[in-house]
């Protein structure tokens, strides 16, 4: 039973993003607790305009002088070469007094640590936390927060809580509240990388799931309509959960939008700061808020769809509904809709049709006749008229392509000028627009200076006396109406007088110039104090720390290639079965149905007994666990393997002291993260990430023991890992795994991708789906670079091949480690695609070709 109803209210921070000054500035006047912003690297948003090192401390002065902290996006993965970078980047944020960094990489965690014993972490939705057992991985790391998956329910959330309230390792939370929801698990997203080379966990996504796919099942597209883009989710908004999110106990609600313009900051950011002020207001009043979300959507809802909207919806947070998250009918932003075309006057050039929002002259439209992937016509309008119960729109001489309107037409309100501009004048004047509460207690009595004490918001307390003592009055002593008036005169600050506390002892007075001198100094005094840096401990540099971050000489070439191995992976039965006379010494296997692995083993254990070659089977559990999966575990271990592939967090503690291996999805992408794995989870080895090339690669294996790692040289890239699922959504009337059917387990099913691609589309035992890339690919020119570095575990993964396929494929790359076959004859004799990583084509290190 969830604690809901006696944990304890607080109010969570809104937290709004800012990708320019103007955005910071949107942020903090229209009532954001902090923003989070990135500087020219290491952020997933390379695309913001983004702050720079010199920028640091005049933005934290300007944030921290108006109440409101600044987290720095740190949520990258960092390749070996960067991490001296790195450092001198964190060094410059403590020294700034940034509030916090938010962290993907394990091993910048453990710099950070290194680097200060107190500069809060918060680990990043990259890291892709779901369960408690992701909460206390981050805090091991130093996290004193972690932001969880988009993809956790409200309910879901509730049992984090009670578990980490029941093992007494609370953490505070954060939760995205609104903006775009990637499809895509957060940092397990390699379709940039693997289909144009640009790698989402370096913050460079091409944003692949908003394109149009075919669904294609058993061979045959399935008629879909207008429904074709199958993989692109409406954008989050948190209203309606909003008084379940406060009552879960969150600590910060965050807003997507980094790459937005500050309008959107603006208008967003206002939205959920009037709404949350009045959800808590009524839940500290002990009132029911269950009817209080419809009411805020029909307040806030026209800003919210103004601000940016390809639909709304409130995601994952009410659970699972495969029906819902993605309309599939238009990729990009939409507004509100206005209404349909009734009547066509291309001549007059008017438009008729029945208004479902409100217009006005000025405002912006687009026509749509359900085909967005082509180019739309739309303009601002010139007229608004009403007759016969119609509203006629007019447009100016060149502005709408008239072959490209008809009837019966969408027609969306894009732009509303009027809005744009009282939204930019809530930052672009020189007086504060939000106000943080202060309050005065006043001291005195006759001969006694006046003291005045200010108490601000975050419980800063300063106090300042008169240089002149109190008289007697005879006519007007100071009342509490008077001070109010003189002392809460704060127009040109960006304080709000919220409450007075009147402690004069009798009938005094001090002239009226007195007080306004104190009121001015103390507020003065006040704004100083909050502009001071927070002073986080920065030891000097040490010079063991810059020996561990930079990469050390390349260990010797030694070893005969023979030394070198295969590790296959497998996902059926009939793949296990057809790589056993083949494998050296371990296969992976990772199958749809966990419940298989019994049989697996069993065969691994008869091919032990009737050949005498020891080959060893690991098996690997769903790569995501989500709170209340613990009978997938169980069933996964019930099969006893010789070995577990380690994917998440939770892996980590359930098979603790079993042997373990780490899959890729850890992101091992430089040698700080490696030895965490290794020297506090127990890992064998760790499967290197897939965001590094070969220059990156060579890098991590001269900074570590080479036999830490092994690197996936053949493979169909993983590209997608979604919650949501393309065969419940589209071969099914279902909202989840319950009443879906499960087509899952009856079709084979593609994507066809706009070159017409086929990616195949698999769905796991949590009913997530992986769509991994039709095409094979290898890093087989650069095999026997890194095998000269000391590397001898090559990876071969496995998909839907046969028998025959495998066996071609094995005996070539067992051929390519003896050297008897060159890379780049194995990608043209298997026709493969030839890449490894973000690297296509030739491989290339310091304009050199390796291989």
């Amino acid at each position: 039973m969830s604690s809901t109803a006696t944990r304890p209210l607080h109010k969570p921070e809104i937290l709004a993003p800012a990708g320019s000054w103007d955005c910071a500035r949107a942020a903090v006047e229209n009532g954001a607790d902090a923003i989070y912003f990135g500087l020219d690297r290491f952020n997933a948003r390379m695309r913001a305009d983004n702050f720079t090192e010199t920028d640091l401390p005049d933005l934290m002065a300007f944030l921290h002088k108006r109440g409101v902290r600044g987290y720095l996006t740190f949520n990258t993965l960092v390749f070996p070469d960067e991490l001296a970078d790195a450092a001198d980047y964190l060094r410059a944020a403590i020294n700034a007094g940034v509030d916090a960094a938010i962290v993907q990489d394990v091993g910048i965690c453990r710099l950070i640590r290194r680097l200060s014993p107190d500069f809060p972490i918060h680990g990043s939705t990259q890291m892709t936390i779901t369960s408690d057992a992701g909460v206390d991985f981050a805090r091991d790391l130093g996290c004193s927060l972690v932001v969880l998956a988009r993809e956790c329910s409200v309910a879901e959330i509730e049992k984090l809580q009670d578990k980490l309230t029941e093992t007494g390792a609370t953490l505070p939370l954060e939760i995205f509240v609104h903006g775009a929801l990637c499809v895509a698990y957060s940092g397990q997203c390699l379709t940039s990388e693997s289909l144009g080379g640009r790698s989402a966990n370096r913050g460079e996504c091409a944003q692949a799931c908003r394109l149009p796919y075919d669904l294609i099942c058993d061979g045959k597209q399935v008629a879909l309509g207008d429904r074709r883009y199958l993989l692109s989710p409406q954008d989050l908004a948190g209203l309606e959960v909003l008084p379940d999110l406060v009552r879960a106990g969150l600590t910060s609600l965050k807003i997507e939008g980094r790459l937005k313009a500050p309008e959107y900051v603006a208008n967003v950011t206002r939205v959920y700061r009037q709404a949350l002020n009045r959800v808590f207001a009524e839940l500290t009043a002990g009132h029911d808020a269950a009817a209080l979300p419809a009411e805020l959507k029909r307040e806030h809802g026209y800003n919210l769809q103004m601000g940016f909207s390809r639909g709304l919806y409130t995601g994952w947070l009410k659970g699972v509904q495969n029906q819902e998250l993605a309309h599939a009918r238009y990729p990009h932003k939409r507004g509100v809709l206005l209404g349909q075309v009734v009547e066509l006057h291309p001549r007059e050039r008017l438009v008729g049709l029945r208004l479902e929002a409100p217009v006005r002259l000025g405002d912006g439209v687009v026509f749509d006749l359900g085909r967005p992937e082509d180019k739309e016509t739309g303009g601002r309008l010139w007229s608004v008229t009403e007759r016969n119960h119609l509203t006629y729109i007019g447009f100016g001489a060149e502005s709408i392509d008239w072959n490209k309107v008809a009837v019966g037409a969408l027609v969306w309100k894009t732009n509303d000028p009027v809005l744009d501009k009282e939204l930019r004048a809530t930052f672009s004047a020189e007086k504060p627009n939000h106000r943080r509460p202060v309050s005065l207690t006043v001291y005195g009595a006759v001969g006694m200076p006046l003291t005045l004490e200010v108490r601000d918001e975050a419980g800063r307390v300063l106090r300042e006396d008169s240089q002149v003592v109190l008289e007697t009055a005879q006519k007007q002593p100071l009342t509490t109406e008077k001070l109010r008036d003189q002392l809460g005169r704060l127009g040109d600050t960006s304080f709000v007088l919220a409450g007075l506390d009147n402690r004069l002892e009798g009938a005094v007075i001090v002239p009226v110039s007195e007080l306004n001198r104190l009121r001015r100094s103390l507020f003065a005094r006040l704004e100083e104090l909050r502009t001071r840096p927070p002073r986080w401990t920065l030891p000097g540099t040490d010079a063991s720390l810059a020996k561990q971050i930079t990469p050390g000489s390349p260990p010797s070439a030694g070893g005969a290639a023979s030394a070198s191995e295969l590790v296959l992976m497998v996902r059926d039965l009939a793949q296990l079965e057809a790589v056993l006379p083949l494998a050296h010494h371990y296969v992976y296997a990772e199958f749809e149905d966990p419940k298989k692995y019994r049989e697996a083993m069993a065969l691994v254990r008869a091919h032990r007994e009737t050949t005498g070659r020891h080959v060893e089977l690991f098996v690997a559990p769903p790569r995501v666990f989500k709170m209340g999966e613990d009978w997938i575990l169980k069933i996964v271990r019930s099969s006893e393997p010789d070995g577990y592939l380690a994917r998440n967090a939770e892996h980590l503690r359930a098979f603790a002291g079993s042997r373990l291996r780490g899959d890729f999805s850890l992101n091992v992408a430089n040698a700080l993260t490696a030895e965490h794995y290794r020297a506090n989870c127990g890992l064998e080895s760790v499967t290197a990430s897939y965001d590094l090339n070969v220059g990156q690669l060579e890098s991590l294996l001269k900074s570590a023991p080479p036999e830490w790692f092994e690197v996936t040289v053949h493979q169909h890239m993983p590209m997608f890992h979604m919650e949501h699922c393309v065969f419940c959504a589209f071969l099914s009337k279902g909202k989840d795994y319950k009443d879906c059917g499960r087509p899952c387990e009856k079709h084979e099913v593609r994507l066809r991708d706009r070159v017409g691609a086929e990616h195949v589309l698999k769905a796991d035992a949590g009913c997530r789906n992986t769509l991994y890339n039709s095409r094979a690919q290898t890093g087989s020119e650069i095999a026997g670079r890194l095998g000269q570095l000391g590397l001898r575990r090559f990876r071969v993964d496995f998909l839907t091949e046969d028998a025959a396929t495998i066996q071609a494929t094995v005996r070539s790359y067992e051929k390519l480690l003896k050297g008897e076959l060159s890379g780049d004859q194995l990608w043209r004799d298997l026709k493969l695609l030839n890449q490894l990583g973000v690297t296509r084509g030739t491989h290339q290190t310091s304009g050199k070709r390796v291989g």
